[in-house]
C-alpha cells in the first residue's frame, strides 16, 4: 500500500475512532434531538446560512466515513429547515457524502476486495454489466440493501463516478423527501395523541410504502421499456406455453397444470428430450451391459471357474433402446395430457413476447418458458468432411461394434462412454487437450478415472490437441499435436465419437427477432428470476445453464413456472447453492458444493477431511474397496462447504452431503445419523468421526485422562 493510501486510510480511522470513542452517536438519537429542538430551532432561525453549512458538512462527513446516523440526519432536515429546505440539504449532502464513501471504497479497497471477494461481489458486477446505471438505480430506488454499503461496493466496481453522482442523487430524491416529510411531522408533535394526526401517520404509511410502490414503478417503467413496439393481446389463450419437452419443460408443464393453469407443450422432435433419448437413460443402460462384460473377467477373483460370455453388441444396444421404450411412457402425450397439458408436436416460433406460431395456429400466452436444451458441439477440424461424427446424438443407432473407436474429449461424457465401450469389447483411444481427464474436478480424482481407464485398456493422449483429419488408402487418422514435446502424433481409428460439450439451441424459433440476449457461451441470459430482458419470457434448463444436468433443469422448473404464473405478485429467486452432480464412470465421481481446487481459486479458508473407502467393511465384501470421500468445512467447523466422492455408487452416497449443506447441518449431525451397518452409507459418517477426532479438545481430553486415573485410585497406588 502506498504513502497516499496509508495517508487516507489513518484519516479515515481517526475520524471513526474519535466518533465512536467520544460517543458522538448519542447526539444522533431522536430522543436527544427532540429534547434539543428548541435550541437547534433558535440557532436556525439565528444564523440560518451557518446553521445550513455546517448541517450540510456534518451530513456529509457521516455519509462519506459510512457511519451511522444518516437516516436520522434526513428527518433532522425536515424538523429544522422545513419540506423545501430539508429535502435540498438533505439529497445534496447525502448524494456528495455517497460519492465520497464510493471513492475512499475505490482508492482503499477495490484492487484489494476484487482479488479476495471477486466471486462474492459477482452479482453486482454483472449486474451492473447487464444493466449498468439502471441497476444503481434500481438499488436506490428500492432498499433492499442499506445505503451506505451500495456506496463502499459501487466503489468497488468501474461504475464511472459522473453516473454513480446522477443516478444516485435521482434514486435517493423520493426516499428523502418522504423522510424530510416524515421528520417535519414529527418536529410539530407536542403531545403523545400528535401521533394519530393524520400528517404523521400518513408521513410512517409513505415510509411502510416506499419501497414495495418503488418496485412497482421500477418494474412498470422498465416492462413500458422493454415492451415497446410491441402489441399486447387484450385476452389469452393461455397462461403458459412452453417450448421443448425435455426435463426443464416437461416439470415446467407439469407444476402449471398441477395449479391448475392453462398450459401448453410444444416439442418438434421427442417427448423426454435429450436426457430420455440420447442422454441419461441411454448411456447408463450403456454402462450397466459394460460393467456386466467387465464382472465376467473378473469372475475368478469372485470365486467362479470357467465362467465366460461374450458381448453381442447389437443385442447391447437394442437393451438401451428397450430401455428408452420403457421409461417413455413417464414422458409421454398421453400422460401428459391426462394431467391437464396441452401438449402439441410442432415447430415452435415465437413472434412477441405473448404469441407463439406452432403448425399455422397463433397462440396468445400470458408467460412463456424456453427449455430448447442443448445439442453436442462438432467443431470445424480440418479434413471433418472426411468422417462421419458420432455424438451422444446419433450414437445410438450403431448396430455394427467399432473395432477401432476415437474418442475426442476427456470430460464426463467422453469418460463414460469411452470406458463402456472399451469394456465391451472396442478399442478405444481418448484424446484429451488437457493434461488430465474431468478437469473440474480436484486433481486426485481425475486421477483415479485416469488410472481406471488406463487399467480397462484405454489408450490415452492426454495434453494432445486434433489438427486434422486424414484418408490414406481407405484408412481414417486423426493428427494431433503433442502440446509436451510439440511433435505430431498420428492416431488410426474407424469411428469416431465427439464428446466436446454441448452448445444451446438457442436459433430458429424467435430468439433472433425477441433480440434476446446471449452471454458469453452462447446460453440465453436470464435473470436471478429466470427471466430473459422480457419479464414474461423464461428459460430454463441446457439452454440457459449455468449448470447442463437434467436436475438442475427440473429445479429450475420450479422457479420458472412459480414466476411466470404468479410472478405479478410474487417473485422467487433461482437456488444455485447446492447443486450436485456426478461423473458415471468406474469409479464413480461425485461432488456438491466446492472442491479444493474451486477453493484455492476463490480464495475461501477450508479444512479437509478424508476417509479412505478401502477401509470399510461393505466395500471390502463386495470388492469395491477402492476410492476415498474428502469434506471441505469451515476451519474449526463442522459446517460443509463441500465433498467429493471417489468409489462405487458415489453418485447416491452424495445425497447425504446435498441434504446437509441444503438444510444447514453438519458434520456432527451425520455423525449423530444411526447408519446402517453393513453398507456403504458408513463412510459418510466415518468422515464425520475422522473430522471429530481431528477437533476433539485435547486440554479437556487430559483433564478426563486423569479424572479416570484418580477413579482408579492413582493416587494411593502412586
Amino acid at each position: 500500500m502506498n504513502l497516499r493510501k496509508l495517508s487516507l486510510l489513518g484519516a479515515v480511522v481517526c475520524f471513526i475512532a474519535v466518533f465512536w470513542f467520544f460517543d458522538l452517536g448519542q447526539y444522533l438519537d431522536l430522543d436527544y434531538l427532540k429534547a434539543q429542538q428548541q435550541t437547534l430551532d433558535a440557532q436556525v432561525e439565528a444564523n440560518f446560512g451557518m446553521a445550513a453549512g455546517l448541517f450540510f458538512l456534518f451530513y456529509v462527513l457521516i455519509t462519506a466515513l459510512s457511519l451511522p446516523g444518516a437516516a436520522l440526519l434526513t428527518l433532522a432536515s425536515g424538523a429544522l429547515f422545513g419540506l423545501l429546505g430539508g429535502t435540498l440539504l438533505a439529497s445534496l449532502a447525502s448524494t456528495l457524502g455517497a460519492t465520497l464513501a464510493m471513492l475512499i471504497s475505490r482508492f482503499l479497497l477495490r484492487d484489494w476486495v476484487q482479488h479476495r471477494f471477486g466471486q462474492r461481489l459477482k452479482s453486482i458486477n454483472q449486474g451492473l454489466e447487464r444493466e449498468g446505471a439502471f441497476y444503481l438505480f434500481a438499488l436506490r430506488l428500492v432498499p433492499v440493501f442499506p445505503f451506505f454499503l451500495i456506496n463502499l461496493a459501487m466503489g468497488l466496481s468501474r461504475l464511472p463516478v459522473r453516473t454513480f453522482w446522477w443516478v444516485s442523487q435521482l434514486g435517493m430524491l423520493p426516499g428523502t423527501l418522504i423522510y424530510v416529510n416524515a421528520g417535519r411531522e414529527l418536529s410539530e408533535l407536542e403531545s403523545l395523541s400528535g401521533v394519530l394526526s393524520p400528517g404523521v401517520l400518513g408521513a410512517f404509511v409513505l415510509l411502510g410504502l416506499l419501497p414495495i410502490i418503488s418496485r412497482k414503478l421500477l418494474g412498470l417503467f422498465k416492462a413500458r421499456k422493454v415492451y415497446a413496439g410491441w402489441t399486447k393481446p387484450k385476452q389469452f389463450d393461455r397462461n403458459m406455453v412452453v417450448v421443448g419437452a425435455g426435463s426443464g419443460g416437461l416439470v415446467t408443464a407439469y407444476i402449471a397444470a398441477a395449479v391448475k393453469a392453462k398450459v401448453t407443450l410444444i416439442e418438434k422432435h421427442k417427448m423426454g428430450g435429450d436426457c430420455l433419448n440420447t442422454g441419461c437413460v441411454p448411456s447408463k443402460t450403456l454402462i450397466r451391459s459394460a460393467k456386466m462384460a467387465h464382472e465376467l473377467k473378473r469372475a475368478e477373483h469372485l470365486g467362479f471357474k470357467r465362467v465366460t460370455g461374450e458381448v453381442d453388441f447389437p443385442a447391447v444396444m437394442e437393451r438401451v433402446q428397450r430401455s428408452i421404450a420403457q421409461i417413455e411412457p413417464h414422458d409421454s402425450v398421453e400422460r401428459y395430457t391426462d394431467l391437464g397439458v396441452e401438449v402439441i408436436e410442432g415447430k415452435a416460433t415465437i413472434t412477441s413476447p405473448w404469441t407463439v406460431e406452432v403448425g399455422g395456429r397463433s397462440l396468445s400466452t400470458r408467460s412463456i418458458v424456453i427449455a430448447t436444451g442443448a445439442r453436442p458441439s462438432v467443431p470445424d477440424i480440418p479434413g471433418i468432411e472426411l468422417v462421419t461424427p458420432l455424438t451422444s446424438e446419433n450414437f445410438w443407432t450403431l448396430r455394427e461394434q467399432p473395432r477401432r473407436l476415437l474418442v475426442l474429449g476427456g470430460g464426463p461424457i467422453g469418460c463414460e462412454l469411452a470406458q463402456a465401450l472399451q469394456r465391451l469389447g472396442c478399442s478405444v483411444t481418448l484424446v484429451q487437450r488437457n493434461q488430465r481427464l474431468v478437469p473440474k474436478e480436484d486433481p486426485d480424482a481425475s486421477e483415479a478415472v485416469e488410472a481406471s481407464l488406463r487399467s480397462d485398456g484405454i489408450d490415452l493422449r492426454l495434453g494432445h490437441e486434433a489438427q486434422r483429419f486424414e484418408e490414406v488408402e481407405g484408412h481414417k487418422y486423426l493428427v494431433c499435436k503433442n502440446k509436451a514435446d510439440q511433435s505430431d502424433v498420428v492416431l488410426p481409428f474407424d469411428e469416431v465419437l465427439f464428446a466436446l460439450g454441448r452448445a444451446p439451441n438457442t436459433s430458429g424459433f424467435g430468439v433472433e427477432t425477441l433480440q434476446l440476449a446471449l452471454g458469453a457461451k452462447g446460453t440465453l441470459e436470464t435473470d436471478e428470476y429466470l427471466a430473459t430482458r422480457f419479464p414474461n419470457i423464461f428459460a430454463v434448463g441446457d439452454v440457459t445453464g449455468p449448470y447442463q444436468f437434467t436436475h438442475t433443469a427440473s429445479h429450475q422448473a420450479w422457479f420458472a413456472a412459480v414466476n411466470g404464473l404468479f410472478g405479478g405478485f410474487k417473485r422467487f429467486k433461482v437456488d444455485y447453492r447446492v447443486i450436485p452432480w456426478a461423473t458415471f464412470t468406474d469409479p464413480e465421481v461425485a461432488r456438491v458444493g466446492l472442491n479444493e481446487q474451486d477453493a484455492k481459486a476463490q480464495q475461501i479458508p477450508y479444512e479437509t477431511t478424508r476417509f479412505g473407502i478401502d477401509e470399510l467393511d461393505r466395500a471390502i465384501t463386495d470388492d469395491a474397496a477402492y476410492g476415498y470421500i474428502k469434506v471441505l468445512t469451515e476451519p474449526g467447523k463442522d459446517r460443509i462447504l463441500g465433498a467429493t466422492i471417489v468409489g462405487a455408487h458415489a453418485g447416491e452416497l452424495i445425497a447425504e452431503y446435498v441434504a446437509a449443506m441444503k438444510h444447514g447441518y453438519g458434520l456432527n449431525k451425520i455423525l449423530g445419523t444411526i447408519h446402517v451397518y453393513p453398507t456403504l452409507t458408513e463412510a459418510n459418517k466415518s468422515v464425520a468421526g475422522e473430522w471429530k477426532r481431528a477437533h476433539a479438545p485435547a486440554a479437556a481430553l487430559r483433564w478426563v485422562a486423569r479424572f479416570h486415573w484418580w477413579r482408579l485410585g492413582g493416587a494411593r497406588q502412586s
